[in-house]
This record gives C-alpha cells, structure tokens and sequence, in this order.
C-alpha cells in the first residue's frame, strides 16, 4: 500500500478553497499579535535591512575582436648590472668595430647606469664626440690615458635622450621644404661641455710621446694579418 500524505496543519482550516473557518480579526488575537504589539509600544517590531551597495552595471561589448588579443608576458627577471669587461678600465683605449666611427680609437672614461660606455675621441684628434657604446663591439686595449683631471658626473643616459616631436599634418609646401633637410646644428651647452672634457685630456694625451698619432689613426686589418694572434 502507499504511504498515507501527511496533511498540512493549519490554525485556520479552509471551509471552501480560499475560505477559512476563523475571520482575519479572529485570528489576530489566536495568534497572539497583539501581545507582540503591545510589548513593542503598539508597533510591529521589524528587523533592520542591510543596505545594498548599488554597483554600474557593466554593459557588454556590442563588438569582439575577430582575433585574439595579444597580452605582453610577465617578466619576473631581476635587473642585473652589465659587468664590465675585464681589460676595460677607466683611461683605457678602445677600437669601436660598429657604427659611423668603426675603426677609431676612443677613451673610455666611465660605465652608464644603462650598460653602456661613455667614450669620447677626444674630438679634436679623431672627430669622434661623446657618445655611448655598447661593450660587445668595442676591442679594450693595453694602452690608458691618465683621465683623473676630466670631470665625468654630469654625463649620464638622460643626457644623450632625444626629444620625441610629435607628428603634424604638413601642407604641400612644408612637404616639399621638409625634404631639402639642413643639417642640424649641435647645441651651444654641448659644445661647452665637449671642449670641457677634451681640454685636460688632450693635455694628458699631449704629455705621451706618439700618443696623438696613435689615436689620431684608424683600426684595419691588412692582408696576412690574423685577428686571433694579434695583442692589443
């Protein structure tokens, strides 16, 4: 046999579906909210309600990228110091094997927070300014230059940073002026601070016998001549 259902126990039984057997008023004092009332001075007590934070909703995107987005990898690598080459000092004699001064000979007279090394010609002997060089494509040679006179503090990356012009829309005669390009000229501040540099290390180069010369003349390797057997 089935289980028998458990009836629904009411203080109220329906008399007909949606009729009960006891008026609303006389089950007001069946249930006793009176008494809650009257405890509560006459006003049903009502618990406080949290307020709810309100949050925009966002609205979706009506379109999506046909293709997926590219999102750059975290990089957990911690900055490490270039190390400096071993046979590179301050004062030490270097050949440049790259870039528009390839083969000259320049001083090396301190190592940038970047890596780089700042270098100079002196300008004067071998037309080479003050400049940065990476360290993979310069040779360090046997021969120093006394640099204790040359104030260096000033020189650091920021020094040699270009300014970012913005690209304007040009009109048919700004084009056509843009392309006969003049030369641009150095700053006046660093002329000074090129001839600041130069003046006592020439005179420490000058105080060397052949010193000029050697750094006045260009790196080449001739025939018969093997890179690997050579000492500079």
């Amino acid at each position: 046999m089935a289980p028998k259902s458990k009836s629904r126990v009411t203080r109220n039984p329906e008399i007909v579906r949606g009729i009960g057997k006891v008026s609303k008023s006389q089950m007001y004092h069946k249930r006793g909210i009176w008494a809650i009332k009257a405890k509560h001075g006459g006003v049903f007590p009502q618990q406080e309600k949290k307020p709810i934070e309100s949050k925009p909703a966002e609205k979706p995107p009506k379109f999506y990228p046909a293709d997926d987005v590219k999102t750059p990898l975290v990089n957990k690598r911690k900055h490490k110091p270039t190390k400096l080459k071993s046979n590179i000092g301050p004062g030490s004699v270097l050949i440049l094997l790259a870039g528009r001064f390839m083969g000259k000979r320049v001083v090396f007279l301190k190592q940038l927070p970047s890596g780089l090394l700042l270098v100079t010609g002196p300008f004067k002997v071998n037309g080479v300014p003050l400049r940065r060089v990476n360290q993979a494509y310069v040779i360090g040679t046997s021969t120093k230059v006394d640099i204790s006179g040359v104030n260096v503090d000033k020189f650091d990356d920021k020094y040699f940073t270009k300014e970012v012009k913005k690209n304007k829309k040009k009109t048919e005669g700004e084009f056509f002026e843009a392309e006969k390009k003049e030369t641009k000229e150095l700053p006046a501040e660093k002329k000074e601070d090129q001839k600041a540099v130069d003046a006592p290390l020439i005179k420490a180069i000058e105080a060397v016998p052949e010193l000029k010369a050697y750094l006045g003349s260009r790196f080449s390797l001739r025939s018969g001549m093997k890179p690997h057997e050579l000492v500079f």
